[in-house]
């Protein structure tokens, strides 16, 4: 019978094959990154030119979601993520990943997941747009908006509109409450609120179209991450903090 202090020593647990610390590492690392995609940040592909100059197709960003919680909604100048209304997407960019790996890869970011839009907002409930003054400046609540730092090509195009036949006088909202007007940077090609605005008389089109719920929004832009040559912070522009609000 072996008592205590009789030298004896303990058996040591034989460690796991390599093969099985690195499957169990990876299993970890995934639920990591899940659990941060699904509460907090999340990774995203930049679909489409619509955001150039600040944001160029394919690059690679990062969304936040606490800003949004405990009644927290998107404001004026934010650049958001947010999933398809249902008829802004053509069906080839509603597709998402096929095949297991890619499926994987877009739960943790890291391949486009499909489905998603990226814009800025422009007004949220309440707000009036008015494209465009005799400087070619939209208008929100009647205080002309500079977008001169962040729209693509402020001296070439004729206003902020976007440019085209008529598309430099128009007018949207009052914003419906629960929704917002939101537009592509670059505004000569970006169909975003503006194009999904009614004219006048027009046919085919659905009144109401132009807004989207605050509830599809997944989160807010803040950061460039790839190419690491177009690595960034994205900040809300100051000419939103001028903007009066809806009476």
């Amino acid at each position: 019978m072996t008592t205590a202090g009789s030298g004896t020593t303990k058996t040591k647990k034989p460690h796991r094959p390599l093969w099985q610390e690195t499957i169990l590492l990876l299993v970890i690392a995934v639920a990591l990154a899940l659990v941060l995609k699904t509460f907090f940040v999340q990774a995203f592909y930049i679909p489409s030119p619509s955001m150039v100059p600040g944001l160029v197709k394919n690059d690679r960003i990062l969304v936040e979601k606490p800003s949004y919680w405990f009644g927290g909604t998107p404001q004026r100048g934010d650049v958001v993520v947010f999933r398809d209304p249902g008829d802004w997407l053509p069906e080839e960019d509603k597709v998402g990943p096929v095949g297991v790996i890619p499926t994987v890869m877009s739960k943790i970011g890291l391949y486009p997941a499909g489905g998603h839009l990226v814009k800025r907002v422009i007004g949220v409930a309440g707000d009036t747009i008015v494209c465009c003054d005799d400087q070619g400046r939209l208008s929100v609540n009647g205080y002309p908006l500079d977008e001169d730092d962040f729209v693509n090509n402020p001296d070439s195009e004729g206003c902020r509109g976007p440019e085209g036949p008529g598309d430099c006088d128009w007018t949207a909202g009052p914003v419906p409450d629960g929704k917002l007007f939101v537009m592509g940077d670059n505004r000569a090609d970006s169909a975003d609120s503006s194009y999904h605005l009614c004219a006048p008389k027009e046919a085919g089109c659905t009144p109401g179209d132009e807004y989207i719920d605050e509830d599809l929004v997944v989160g807010r832009v803040f950061a460039v991450i790839w190419p690491r040559d177009h690595m960034t912070w994205l900040h809300r522009p100051d000419t939103f903090a001028d903007v009066p609000d809806a009476d």
